[in-house]
């Protein structure tokens, strides 16, 4: 029998060779993630092909976004069960664009290549990811690595107003990074580098915080649960063992129900480099995707591509 990772009501075994990519194509590294309502899997990536479209089982549908992304700084992938659109966020070219399922530009807010100041608190400088809000179609937007606000949009794409400032207090941030909503329409924020996630009400009111989480980069809400990728460590101890690359699993009280991802980085089963992007099926399936290019493979002589995407499967 397969090894089994988790813990508790909450076990996954991991599938081994899963996607199955085109001859030709590659993924390089895979900042983002999403799951449609059809269980299709919308894999961001930083190669050639910056969205691909997987079933299921991770046969090939198609892929889109040619030509309308940076080279290398597509971030952040967000499916909204609300309208069934997807928000990709661009650190590069400092935008938000949406699309519909079959790969049809909606919308982009931000002026593509064209920077507010760095910490200048205006929108964008480097966002890193957007939600939808449930009741009214509001575009929540985490910016991100030159900014430490939260934007909020109208449905249409009008700014409304923002909150946050660079600090280690509450409704502060160093590195907000993504961003989620629950059913109750509360924000949750994950602020990177203070190992944190931060909530809200949708005004942006704190209400409280969770801490102890090393390096979020991405979570995602299923159900009563909230999904969470965890980065390795920072410069200077990026190797160091037990330092993140893994997915931990809390309820909506902060309690951490879950945790897995072997204490050494790694292409193996149970394994992780550097989870960046995170969704969960129908299933209870777990899809992670991973920056390992950057982290790891890019300074390798020579470079190599290495593992960037993985699925768990739900043991029930």
């Amino acid at each position: 029998m397969a090894d089994i990772y988790g813990e508790g009501n909450f076990q996954y075994k991991f599938v081994d060779d899963w996607i199955k990519l085109p001859d030709g194509m590659k993924l390089l590294e895979c900042p983002g993630v999403a799951v449609d309502a059809e269980d299709r899997v919308f894999i961001l990536t930083r190669g050639e092909h910056p969205i691909m479209v997987f079933d299921r089982d991770g046969n090939f549908i198609r892929s889109f976004g040619e030509g309308l992304f940076s080279d290398n700084r597509t971030h952040g992938l967000y499916y909204s069960p609300a309208d069934g659109t997807l928000l990709a966020a661009d650190d590069g070219i400092h935008t938000i664009q949406k699309f519909t399922p079959d790969g049809e530009k909606v919308m982009e807010i931000g002026e593509r290549n064209h920077p507010s100041p760095r910490w200048s608190g205006q929108p964008f400088n480097r966002p890193t990811s957007a939600a939808i809000r449930h009741s009214n179609g509001d575009i929540y937007i985490s910016d991100g690595y030159g900014n430490s606000k939260i934007h909020v949009y109208s449905s249409d794409g009008e700014y409304k107003f923002s909150w946050g400032e660079p600090g280690i207090d509450a409704g502060q941030f160093i590195r907000p990074h993504n961003i989620v909503f629950d059913d109750q329409e509360r924000v949750y924020v994950v602020d990177r580098e203070c190992h944190r996630i931060q909530i809200f009400d949708p005004e942006g009111n704190f209400l409280t915080m969770w801490s102890n989480i090393h390096r979020p980069d991405s979570m995602v809400l299923w159900q009563d649960h909230v999904y969470i990728g965890e980065l390795n460590g920072m410069g200077g101890v990026d190797d160091a063992p037990g330092l993140g690359h893994r997915v931990s699993i809390y309820d909506l009280d902060g309690n951490r129900v879950c945790m897995f991802g072997d204490k050494d980085e790694g292409e193996g089963p149970g394994q992780f480099i550097a989870p960046h992007g995170i969704a969960v099926d129908s299933h209870g399936d777990i899809y992670v995707a991973e920056v390992s290019f950057t982290i790891r493979g890019s300074h390798m002589d020579p470079p190599r591509e290495l593992r960037s995407f993985s699925k768990y499967e739900r043991v029930w």
